[in-house]
């Protein structure tokens, strides 16, 4: 049965040395992640056959440079902000309380996804005040990019031998370095392929079938979309030491936060699909 288990490619995970700089590949994922969802985002701003007439008016203020570069810096702050304080509140609270500084090693790895949701939604709602443009364009524009950086990031949870899956003696099952001596589901390869590569070809799809013309509807669905596959992945990840299950030795801290975003999915879909135009909030 062991002759079936692969061999765990122990890749190093600093990426980049240069002397005492040492670049790992977790942080390198977040940023090709941020600096691809700049560039997709402002391609598809430059495509005026996505959008409405209307929506391309009003479109021309968010390719002025400043507002961009200001947006984009408020947006990633606030999706780092929310996702690290997110993980500290709902996964490893003890820890934090114990080592406060410890919140401020972001190398170390420790992010939520749904936090990271909640900071990017509260920055908009704010930006869209101050900078009078439509939040829901920028929710879809988020939602039709972000599958990239969840991909990214999976695949340095992978290198990190973090996150790993729940023993399996499947053929492709490996044994982590920090993951005891039984062979492991590899499920960060399984988010990087559901959560990452099957929804950005799912919201590509939409994107160029007209779906921006229908503010929020691509979020929306990405948002159902993310929470359907995370619950599903769920069920082949180990859950987080430090929680364990939550109820009947099945249902996980990320089941539950997931089973809330396909719930505000749904809703932001049922309003998108039932409004025909919206103005920002």
């Amino acid at each position: 049965m062991l002759l079936s288990v692969l061999m765990y490619p122990n890749i190093d995970p600093i990426a980049i040395s240069l002397g005492p700089l040492a670049i790992r590949w977790y942080g390198l994922s977040y940023l090709v992640g941020i600096f691809f969802g700049i560039w997709y985002m402002r391609y598809l701003l430059d495509k005026p056959l996505l959008w409405t007439e209307e929506q391309n008016h009003k479109n021309l203020v968010y390719k002025i440079d400043d507002c961009q570069e200001k947006f984009s810096f408020w947006v990633v702050i606030s999706m780092i902000v929310g996702g690290r304080i997110a993980y500290v509140l709902f996964y490893n609270w003890k820890i934090f309380w114990e080592f406060p500084l410890h919140i401020f090693f972001l190398w170390e790895g420790g992010m939520s996804f749904h936090g990271g949701l909640i900071g990017a939604f509260l920055s908009l709602f704010v930006l869209s005040r101050i900078f009078k443009f439509s939040f829901w364009v920028f929710l879809d524009l988020i939602g039709a990019s972000a599958p990239v950086g969840i991909f990214l990031g999976r695949i340095a949870n992978f290198i990190n031998g973090e996150l790993w899956g729940k023993v399996s003696w499947v053929p492709w099952a490996m044994v982590f370095p920090n993951g005891g001596d039984l062979p492991r589901h590899p499920s960060q390869l399984y988010e990087a392929f559901s959560e990452g590569l099957v929804i950005f070809l799912i919201m590509q799809w939409m994107v160029y079938h007209g779906a921006l013309k229908k503010p929020g509807l691509t979020a929306g669905v990405f948002s159902i979309c993310y929470a359907i596959a995370r619950i599903g992945m769920e069920f082949f990840r180990e859950p987080d030491y430090q929680l364990g299950y939550l109820l009947d030795g099945w249902v996980t801290m990320g089941m539950v936060l997931s089973i809330l975003t396909l719930i505000i999915g749904i809703w932001i879909v049922f309003q998108a699909v039932r409004t025909k135009s919206r103005e920002c909030l």
